[in-house]
């Protein structure tokens, strides 16, 4: 369409037609915002959200949860990450890089921001039980110069089972596989995980009970980074391969000597 002429201006075709009309261009603005916002909105009820979990990821146990909550009401994720990056000075230190899989039934994720502290995502296994329990009733003990306050009120606060079963009916509901008997269990589950616990402290001359807040945590940080790593190790060793044999992988050459 072409423009006319107004008063000594052209006046382009969008002002006559579309502008001039007011309820028109209402009407065609509301269904050109209704289709981008459905474009938006129908795939996030139709796929599925999240991450597939890794193989040999599982979900937390009942006392692996209980201390996440601890966890998270103590702000541990402002200062520690739990994501590691994948560079060199990274994996030298912390291990594999992490994978997304690895968090599919972290709700929330606890990536962090900043590491005030060293990144936690595979801290499990690597210090026993007493280590834990002695770092966080202070930090001095096991790390000298450490900024890290004491966290003394966790080997004195217990633990409600009515509580872990909520959040363990909460994360159920956004899609972690927690069945009706799992959660029913969760207070047998949380005493024997945390017997287990409870021996290997008395074995270094700690003693506490099953029910204490920090046998919780202990259990949580232990789980950090244990599963998948079959997956990661397979992986890495695929990864490998491949550099070793692709040809820009080849050292160069220059005046046909190495």
């Amino acid at each position: 369409m072409s423009n006319e002429t107004t008063g000594g201006r052209r006046e382009h075709w969008h002002r006559r037609v579309l502008e001039g009309r007011l309820g028109l261009f209402a009407i065609l603005t509301t269904v050109v915002v209704s289709v981008g916002g459905l474009a938006e909105i129908v795939p996030m009820f139709s796929a599925k959200l999240g991450p597939e979990p890794l193989r040999g990821v599982t979900p937390y146990t009942p006392l692996e949860i209980a201390g996440r909550d601890i966890y998270i009401r103590e702000g541990c994720y402002v200062c520690h990450s739990q994501m590691v990056r994948p560079m060199r000075s990274e994996l030298l230190r912390y291990g594999e890089w992490s994978r997304a899989g690895e968090y599919a039934y972290d709700h929330p994720f606890l990536l962090g921001s900043r590491r005030i502290g060293p990144d936690l995502q595979r801290v499990g296994g690597k210090y026993p039980d007493a280590w834990h329990y002695e770092h966080l009733r202070d930090p001095r003990s096991t790390s000298p110069g450490s900024i890290m306050p004491k966290y003394g009120w966790l080997l004195e606060r217990t633990i409600d089972p009515a509580d872990v079963q909520a959040s363990l009916r909460a994360l159920a509901k956004v899609g972690v596989p927690y069945s009706e008997a799992d959660i029913a269990g969760a207070p047998a589950q949380l005493a024997r995980q945390g017997d287990s616990i409870v021996r290997n402290l008395a074995a270094m001359g700690i003693r506490t009970s099953r029910d204490r807040e920090i046998v919780a945590v202990i259990a949580y940080l232990q789980r950090l980074g244990r599963d998948g790593k079959a997956t990661l190790a397979a992986q890495r060793e695929r990864d490998v391969a491949a550099v070793a044999t692709s040809p820009t992988s080849a050292p160069a050459v220059e005046g046909g000597r190495r």
